[in-house]
């Protein structure tokens, strides 16, 4: 059953038509490359975890691309952006390098964070970082929104991403408590991709619907997005960032999804059978909207295979790159940590 069948949703209404032709051609095209790179980066870094070249944990974004593609495509790179530990996409989005990202992996010097992070903790100018604390990530993007307020600045917010398995965490609740007192700008994002690990979301949390049942608790709105498709996530994001500037007051967001791997690459994913998971894998956020910008020839498929070709090339050389480059030096391991 695809989300727009469940009877518990409501959809941000959205016109694909009107949307088109507000981006145009060359921004559809980007957006369809970020999907790309950040599905051959899953791949490929996926094959170097399996290949013994990665350590530690690793939690694949596959399946959920348009979300956080089609945000930073309306919310650009000047806001404070923080994630879970599923954060390589975001890292990608927001200027990072697959090689930068892959040596972080392989736990080399040349690394996102010196080899020190791995998988969990990718870190740009403008991401706050990934975090490996089912919701330690929501009281710090809160506090990045204190931040905005308290310098006066107008033109920004801060964006926070969090798995439904979040959404019962006590931080989850003080944070966005504060964040209605104190009229901060700041977007939550719930990726429900209906699994905490192996718990399905119905099991764990007590209301159907994570953002439209739970925001008025918090005397703040709540939105729900299809996040299978682009335009849905579009629409979206674009009427929520519109709002937040405008009246500087925090949002809950429901994006449902599905994650087509299991909770990190250990997890067999017994949970649901391979039957469930084929059938949610006919809803490829990338194929939908592949097959939209076909219907409105902006694309054909010799375009999109090369496309998916350049970014599966790119990977390999940064796994090359990546066994190649050099150990961190352990005299080094200090430095950089703060403590009282």
């Amino acid at each position: 059953m695809s989300p727009s069948d469940d009877p518990h949703y409501t959809f941000f209404p959205f016109g694909q038509k009107e949307i088109f032709a507000k981006i145009g051609k060359a921004r559809l095209m980007e957006a369809l490359r970020r999907m790309l790179l950040i599905r051959n980066f899953e791949v490929r870094a996926e094959s170097a975890y399996l290949q013994g070249k990665v350590g530690g944990f690793f939690h694949s974004y596959i399946g959920q691309e348009a979300i956080q593609t089609a945000a930073v495509s309306v919310m650009g790179l000047e806001n404070w952006w923080i994630t879970s530990y599923r954060c390589h996409a975001l890292a990608l989005l927001l200027g990072a390098t697959p090689k930068e990202l892959m040596a972080e992996l392989y736990g080399r010097e040349t690394g996102n964070a010196r080899g020190r992070g791995g998988s969990m903790h990718f870190y740009t100018e403008r991401l706050l970082g990934g975090f490996g604390i089912v919701g330690g990530q929501v009281p710090i993007a809160t506090g990045a929104a204190f931040t905005i307020k308290y310098l006066g600045k107008k033109d920004e917010v801060a964006v926070c991403f969090l798995g439904d398995g979040a959404v019962v965490q006590g931080a989850f609740h003080e944070a966005l408590n504060l964040a209605a007192l104190w009229d901060l700008p700041c977007i939550y994002v719930i990726e429900n991709n209906k699994w905490g690990m192996g718990t399905s979301v119905e099991r764990a949390v007590s209301v159907p619907r994570l953002a439209e049942d739970k925001a008025p608790g918090y005397n703040m709105k709540g939105y729900t997005f299809d996040g299978m498709d682009y335009f849905s996530c579009y629409a979206g994001f674009e009427h929520v960032y519109r709002e937040t500037l405008e009246t500087s007051r925090p949002v809950l967001i429901e994006v449902v999804t599905e994650r087509f791997k299991g909770h990190s690459i250990s997890d067999p994913g017994l949970y649901r059978s391979k039957e469930e998971l084929k059938a949610r894998m006919q809803r490829d956020p990338i194929l939908i909207f592949k097959q939209a910008l076909i219907e409105a020839k902006v694309l054909d498929d010799e375009t999109y295979n090369q496309i998916d070709k350049e970014y599966r090339d790119q990977m390999i050389e940064a796994m090359k790159a990546a066994d190649s480059d050099p150990w961190p030096d352990p005299i080094h391991l200090e430095e950089d940590v703060y403590a009282p």
